[in-house]
């Protein structure tokens, strides 16, 4: 299994141009460090904030933007657009109903982007 991923994780897409911080709601009532998340926590804007500026031509913003600018790629402002969860989760550990959100978990953007854990959110294991 990879490391646990909390609130406050670090994530990068492949098409955007900034890094994100994972956000993890405590209704699952689970603690590493902070709120240990699952692989449901995949909600655009909720979860996933936007990496700063998108550069994937399947997002319609950047195709328009890059159309009207002759053809030069023209990044736009990221929303992210993810339906699936993350995969693989860790089906070992369950975090409320659902398998861990591991750090070697991939997350597909529908506009062909993949995200991707870059820091867990935390460094310190704690033994009970």
């Amino acid at each position: 299994m990879g490391a646990q991923v909390v609130m406050g994780a670090v994530l990068q897409c492949s098409f955007g141009v900034a890094p994100s911080s994972l956000v993890v709601l405590p209704v699952n009532k689970v603690l590493a460090t902070t709120p240990a998340a699952n692989i449901l926590d995949n909600k655009p804007v909720l979860n996933i904030p936007p990496f700063g500026m998108c550069r994937s031509m399947s997002n319609p913003t950047v195709a328009a933007a890059t159309a009207a600018a002759k053809g030069v790629l023209t990044p736009m402002p990221c929303v992210p657009a993810t339906a699936a969860p993350w995969a693989p989760g860790c089906p070992k550990v369950m975090v409320g109903s659902a398998p861990a959100l591991e750090s070697n978990s991939k997350l597909m953007c529908s506009y062909g982007g993949v995200i991707q854990v870059v820091s867990p959110g935390q460094v310190k294991v704690i033994d009970g």
